[in-house]
């Protein structure tokens, strides 16, 4: 199986199963000299991990990291970094049924259709537990990029139909530290406790009549220096979409006004140049931070569609190995709503993708070079 690498200069390859021994990742290229420890990186897994509320799997895992290789005496030694997760609560007799029929919104169908063969026990590479090596890789990425000037605001946007109020903007014109803190303290994290109210009333619905929901992430990336990306094919808003279109139950992707710009004139969409503190600036972020592929120096700020669990309790039409049309009802730990624990999987992709493109800048201009000797 090809297409577990990402990145070009700062690279990871995810490995590990649902239900197998473990899950984990590689990282090759991080540069040598990073501070660098498992509580740095326990903290992004602490993120994703399940059980968290009501509306995650109960599944318990503590999804506690071990750091292989890479690192020695506290910093990172330009080696590739290889990181674990020993999975401890597997149950994979919730999945016994599952191998003989193909689970509608799953990738059970597809999967069997392309390599004869498939692991049904929580699906396996398709499974949302394949992210966890993402996200430890994103913990490395992001802490280096901290040290840069580089830093991520990432939240729950909608549930369902509930959607915060404030726009990306607006939510940049508050204390960030105070920010971060109530959306990770939030049980949904979104950064408004009266839209949290409103979703958890709606998920709760949800949870009653056996069915599941979906909903969006946004991302606000500042601190993002203008000149990152390529202009043909490695355009920088390209690879996020591919970044975060490769994470699963992801159905969509927009940056800066999206498809809002479809019904926008051309004097209400392009961003007009300014000047601030002897500096060039936007005095609107339309673009989203990126033109033409490469970011322009204003906040990079995307969003991310995820669709509902697959998994549901209702009663579902599908089909059986041997062609056989039947009715199923699936049971077993399954999350009522994806988004909440996929907020730092976003995060964390992001945080690769633009570390990647800043390593990939170095060698764009000859004075890049010449600052380095």
């Amino acid at each position: 199986m090809a297409g577990s690498t990402f990145g070009t200069q700062f690279k990871i390859t995810t490995w590990g199963e649902s239900h197998g021994k473990g899950v984990g990742v590689v990282i090759d290229g991080c540069p040598a000299g990073l501070s660098l420890c498992e509580e740095d990186i326990q903290a992004f897994l602490n993120r994703r991990k399940p059980g968290q509320s009501r509306y995650s799997t109960p599944r318990k895992e503590d999804d506690a990291v071990q750091i292989l290789s890479g690192v020695f005496e506290g910093k990172t030694t330009g080696t590739p970094i290889s990181l674990v997760v020993f999975n401890e609560n597997q149950r994979s007799k919730d999945y016994g049924d599952i191998a003989t029929y193909y689970r509608p919104g799953h990738a059970d169908y597809t999967f069997d259709m392309k390599y004869g063969f498939r692991d049904y026990r929580g699906g396996g590479r398709s499974s949302g537990r394949e992210t966890i090596g993402r996200v430890a890789a994103g913990a490395v990425a992001a802490k280096l990029l901290a040290q840069l000037g580089i830093s991520f605001l990432t939240y729950s946007r909608s549930i369902g139909p509930v959607s915060i109020s404030k726009t990306a903007d607006e939510l940049l014109q508050e204390d960030m530290s105070t920010l971060k803190q109530q959306i990770l303290s939030n049980p949904l994290y979104m950064p408004e406790d009266n839209a949290s109210t409103k979703a958890q009333d709606f998920l709760d619905d949800c949870i009653a009549q056996q069915t599941s929901a979906g909903g969006i992430v946004e991302c606000i990336i500042t601190g993002v220096p203008a000149g990152l990306g390529d202009p043909v094919f490695d355009k920088l808003d390209a690879d996020l979409a591919k970044a975060i279109f490769s994470i699963g139950a992801v159905k969509g992707f927009e940056i800066g006004d999206g498809f809002g710009v479809a019904f926008a004139t051309g004097l209400e969409n392009n961003d007009a140049f300014r000047m601030k503190a002897g500096k060039v600036t936007t005095a609107t972020n339309h673009a989203g931070g990126i033109l033409g592929g490469i970011s322009n120096g204003a906040p990079v700020i995307f969003r991310a569609a995820f669709k509902p669990t697959p998994s549901i309790a209702s009663t579902q039409q599908t089909v059986n190995k041997s062609g056989e049309e039947i009715d199923i009802s699936i049971h077993g730990r399954h999350d009522p709503i994806i988004v909440p624990r996929a907020v730092v999987v976003v995060e964390s992709m992001a945080a690769l993708t633009i570390l990647d493109a800043l390593l990939c800048n170095i060698g764009s201009k000859v004075e890049n070079l010449e600052k380095l000797y």
